[in-house]
């Protein structure tokens, strides 16, 4: 007998129940996102630390910055292929974290560094000396 055909068979009914998206809402409750990631601001910058275990080739990860929004994307695996697993912790597999930045940033000044498993982006504010408002004629016609 399967121990886990009775939770299938409860997970269905609970959707069934509470609809098809009703366990999606909980995932990051259930799973955490991987990687961890803290973010610290200063009055121009905004750094971002990412918990990357085993990263040993900077092409294999992708950091896209876009305005105001940071983008990181890869795989952490830590894997010990010739060992069999005993307890595993550490979260695996493909990430892809979208942050919301505190303010928007220059996409021609960022700073990018790994080291001891921790990958530091540095991004600075964007500073326009313009001025996004415009005045806007009005034209006055004569019936």
């Amino acid at each position: 007998m399967d121990p886990f055909k009775n939770m299938q068979d409860w997970k269905k009914n609970m959707d069934h129940f509470f609809g098809e998206n009703f366990w999606g809402e909980f995932e990051g409750i259930l799973k955490p996102q991987i990687p961890q990631v803290n973010m610290y601001q200063g009055d121009n910058e905004v750094t971002c630390i990412f918990n990357i275990p085993g990263l040993k080739d900077s092409k294999s990860i992708d950091v896209i910055v876009d305005y105001a929004t940071l983008e990181v994307r890869g795989i952490i695996s830590v894997q010990n292929p010739s060992r069999q697993v005993v307890k595993e912790e550490i979260l695996q597999g493909s990430f892809d974290r979208k942050l919301d930045l505190p303010f928007p940033v220059r996409s021609d000044k960022i700073d990018g560094t790994y080291q001891n498993g921790l990958l530091f982006i540095t991004l600075y504010r964007l500073i326009t000396k313009e001025s996004n408002k415009n005045r806007v004629p009005i034209r006055i016609r004569d019936k």
